[in-house]
């Protein structure tokens, strides 16, 4: 095939299809998108928690329904209930580290977590007991 045409061919692809490539996050960017009156969508903070906690290295000592190092988010959601304290006294942990609750290996501090990123963490590991009401 000639060059020129299959650029030609590429070209046309891209216009009919707008020039949009949809992202495999997008779903998870869609709450901080504008409505179509320009206001910003309301954002639903256990989403924006568990986005948070794929996006940091929570995963590597903790799994949602198995221990690992640490223990299990489903676990940490059954032994705290589901208030504004819990959430204030796991977003201190998961900001400050902590040690002696689960057992002797201490949780790494991450100090680079806004307060409101390390609630909206804790309000998506409280949101796993499904047992409880929120």
């Amino acid at each position: 095939m000639n060059w020129k045409w299959l650029s030609l061919v590429v070209c046309l692809v891209v216009a009919a299809c707008g020039g949009k490539t949809e992202s495999k996050n997008e779903e998870e960017y869609v709450a901080n998108s504008a409505t179509d009156t320009g206001q910003p969508a309301a954002v639903d903070p256990v989403a924006l928690g568990e986005a948070l906690v794929k996006q940091n290295d929570c995963n590597t000592c903790h799994h949602k329904t198995n221990t690992l190092i640490g223990p299990a988010h489903t676990a940490v959601a059954q032994k705290y209930e589901f208030t504004e304290a819990n959430v204030k006294l796991l977003a201190e942990k998961i900001t400050k580290g902590g040690s002696g609750v689960w057992g002797q290996i201490p949780m790494a501090a991450h100090l680079g977590l806004s307060q409101d990123d390390a609630e909206a963490m804790a309000r998506y590991v409280l949101s796993l007991d499904g047992e409880k009401e929120h």
